[in-house]
């Protein structure tokens, strides 16, 4: 039942790979793997493949503190600088940080430390990387608040490598991971550990999969140790033990209790952060572990300790959380069901919600108290709430819908009439208006920023600037001035302060996260400027080679061609095909004259969301519709590498080239005008896919107008270029290679 369950989630979350292994007092009762540890060349996974386990270092690094601890060799309570006489992050709250306020998330840390933190793929020293904590400020009175934070870890472990004379991955291998017996671990992994390593991947919401950077991190305590499910199957172990191992006793059965003890909190509270451990509770018994969250890997440890079970879960995509935590205490639950003689839980999936049901809850929703939007994407259906967090899917759950994605899991929505429930509160539906214009001095900071493995996008949302951080996670700024903004009081980076440099013409340069500097990313044109590459080579011969080739042969039966030109349809279409000049991304003339044709279904459907458009105002601009077949491989040979994911191979041809696609935007009857979009006509940038995150609210609602209203007439657009729309009968065309010279010169039908 659980192997079927684990199969399922993995499906429907799109999984490459994932371990488990189940402890019953002190025995590893199961442990096995599932998919492709390196799917390029079908390696499986198993319960010895290495993964990186994220935040579940921080575990190992606070037992190696308690320690010493237990030996009177360090104090919980005194002041951090006894052992770490330099470290002086400004603080003017007038409570010294101990090592209890660090272990326990109390410090008032910023979350990453300037250097080696989460982006930097410079690999600083643990030395280098706590002395950059020098340049922050606190952000909250140390013990006040629970404000999570890698930089805090990342100090515990220098105090060892300061008291103890050694290095902290050497320290940590002969004091912790020898005497469990975790032979396949380490902080510093060895040539065997690395040769083992599972391929991690990274997820956007705009649609992009691609494997995760390998570089360590500066703030390694944190989040920078390797693992098998095996290896931490046998800590699991030890703790069930009270602390006792294959090579020794690594702590007493007290310390683990004060451990396991929520810290600065009422005496009978049963969650929160103990020292190091994470503690809830699950079916009336108490749970404790720690998650695990780091470049293309997600891992759940948990342990019920005085059921004596335990439960490791790892898999190879990021922030895939939500999924291992649920398998992981799927796997508790029926091992709980078993020793107690009881049926196992029934392990439900969720089912998909139908397409039409996606469509019709599409729209946003207001209670007093908040507000969401539910968008479709291909049928599917996302919730995104306007007080920041992540968008995430609604699927079928009996009879209400349930978030139920990779990364989310468990809110309950019921569609009811004008409006939903969502979590108890009734929210109804409110008018999809084009929203207001973000405020003019936010243009300039409206951008990109940082690194190609993790970009933070500031874009307006909702009438507010906001961050989206780590690829997924929303959070709206509390404006303080004109380049200074505030991270909301929850959340990854509560409190952080989010401050920008502009240049002399009012555009931010960079960004500062908490001590974090991104650097703006040169990404597309400005609005109105047309984007152009260098071809490859010279365009001329490149159409000498493409007139004389051949389009590839095809098999099968094809309807006979019927092009249409749509202005003879519709004389109202507005046109600029950029073809027909050189404002077009290779500089050069492809078309004799400013013509668009189509076939008949697809050019008939095309009117029809014309007409629908102009009555909200706008209508439709066509830059290109039929497009020859030679002018396809013009444009394919004429492209880099790196951005051929624009172009259309010749090899299988283009459906331009079928005669049943179309590039186009949308046109202002009001202002007489083509509407800003996200990104331009054209651009070889990451702001052309359909889905992209960034830019303003209003963009992005034009983006999604054109896109419904083409979808209503069965048309679907290209996931990597929102002005690119196919009509469902593009396969039932032939290749096309007529010139529009040779089409004919008269309206109508070609």
């Amino acid at each position: 039942v659980l192997e079927q369950f684990i199969a399922d989630e993995m499906a429907t979350k799109s999984l490459p790979a994932l371990s488990i292994a189940l402890v019953d007092d002190q025995e590893i009762v199961w442990a096995r793997g599932f998919g492709f540890a390196d799917p390029a060349d079908s390696v499986p996974a198993s319960s010895r493949t290495v993964y990186r386990v994220g935040s579940v270092s921080k575990l190992f690094t606070d037992i190696a503190v308690m320690q010493l601890v237990e030996r009177n060799e360090l104090d919980l309570d005194a002041p951090i600088t006894r052992y770490l006489p330099d470290f002086n992050p400004t603080n003017d709250f007038g409570v010294p940080i101990t090592l209890r306020h660090l272990m326990s998330h109390r410090s008032g840390l910023v979350r990453e430390p300037p250097l080696g933190h989460y982006f930097d793929p410079t690999e600083p020293s643990l030395e280098q990387t706590v002395a950059s904590l020098n340049s922050t400020e606190l952000v909250y009175t140390p013990e006040s608040v629970v404000k999570y934070s890698n930089a805090a870890i990342a100090a515990v472990g220098y105090v060892l490598e300061k008291t103890q004379q050694e290095s902290f991955p050497a320290y940590l291998d002969r004091m912790v991971l020898e005497p469990l017996g975790m032979a396949s671990s380490a902080f510093e992994p060895n040539a065997g550990i690395i040769s083992e390593l599972a391929t991690g991947f990274l997820w956007t919401l705009d649609g992009r999969l691609f494997e995760a950077p390998t570089f360590g991190l500066g703030m390694s305590p944190a989040g920078s140790m390797y693992s098998t499910v095996e290896d931490l199957a046998r800590f699991m172990s030890s703790l069930i033990a009270g602390g006792e191992a294959s090579g020794g006793r690594i702590l007493s059965q007290t310390t683990l209790d004060e451990m396991w003890t929520p810290q600065y909190a009422d005496p009978d509270a049963t969650s929160g952060f103990g020292i190091g451990f994470g503690i809830s509770e699950l079916s009336g018994n108490r749970r404790v572990g720690h998650n695990g969250a780091i470049y293309g890997f997600a891992t759940e440890l948990a342990v019920l300790p005085e059921e004596k079970l335990g439960v490791v879960v790892v898999t190879t995509k990021d922030f895939a959380n939500s999924v291992a935590a649920r398998i992981a205490d799927a796997a508790l639950e029926t091992m709980l069901a078993v020793r107690g003689g009881r049926e196992p839980p029934v392990l439900r999936s969720t089912e998909p919600v139908s397409p039409d049901l996606a469509r019709q809850l599409r729209g946003r929703y207001r209670s007093s108290q908040r507000g969401v939007e539910l968008t479709e994407w291909a049928g599917r259906l996302f919730l995104q709430g306007d007080n920041g967090g992540s968008r995430a899917e609604l699927r079928a759950y009996g009879d209400t819908l349930v978030v139920d994605d990779a990364h989310a899991f468990g809110t309950r929505l019921l569609p009811i009439e004008s409006g939903v429930v969502l979590g108890g509160d009734t929210l109804l539906s409110v008018l999809d208006s084009r929203p207001a214009p973000a405020p003019s001095e936010w243009f300039g900071l409206i951008g990109e920023y940082g690194w190609d493995h993790n970009t933070l996008y500031v874009l307006e949302k909702d009438g507010a600037l906001n961050v989206l951080i780590e690829w997924l996670l929303y959070y709206p700024l509390e404006q303080h001035n004109r380049n200074e903004f505030r991270f909301p009081p929850g959340g990854l980076y509560a409190g952080e302060g989010v401050v920008f440099t502009r240049d002399a013409d009012g555009r931010a340069s960079s960004v500062e996260v908490g001590g974090v500097l991104f650097e703006r990313r040169s990404v597309g044109t400005e609005a109105g400027e047309t984007f152009r590459i260098e071809p490859v080579a010279p365009v001329e011969g490149l159409r000498e080679v493409a007139l004389e080739a051949d389009p590839p042969t095809e098999s099968g039966q094809f309807r006979e061609p019927e092009l249409f030109e749509l202005i003879e349809l519709d004389s109202t279409f507005e046109l600029d095909v950029r073809y027909a000049s050189t404002n077009n991304f290779m500089s050069a003339v492809f078309y004799d004259e400013p013509r668009a044709f189509l076939q008949r279904p697809a050019a008939e459907a095309l009117v029809s969301a014309h007409r629908r458009l102009k009555a909200q105002g706008f209508k439709l601009l066509i830059h290109d519709a039929y497009r020859p077949w030679y002018v396809t491989k013009m444009f394919w040979d004429a492209t880099p590498e790196e951005h051929k994911i624009f172009v259309a191979n010749p090899a299988s041809g283009s459906r331009h080239n079928r005669g049943s696609a179309v590039d186009m935007t949308l046109y202002d009857l009001q202002t007489g005008q083509p509407v800003e979009m996200v990104g331009g006509y054209d651009e070889f940038s990451e702001r052309s896919y359909a889905r992209y995150p960034g830019g303003t609210s209003s963009q992005r609602w034009l983006r999604d107008l054109l896109r419904r209203a083409l979808e209503a007439e069965e048309f679907s657009v290209y996931e990597f270029e929102w002005w690119h729309f196919d009509h469902k009968d593009w396969a039932a065309y032939p290749i096309l290679n007529e010139t529009f010279a040779e089409l004919g010169s008269s309206g109508g039908e070609r």
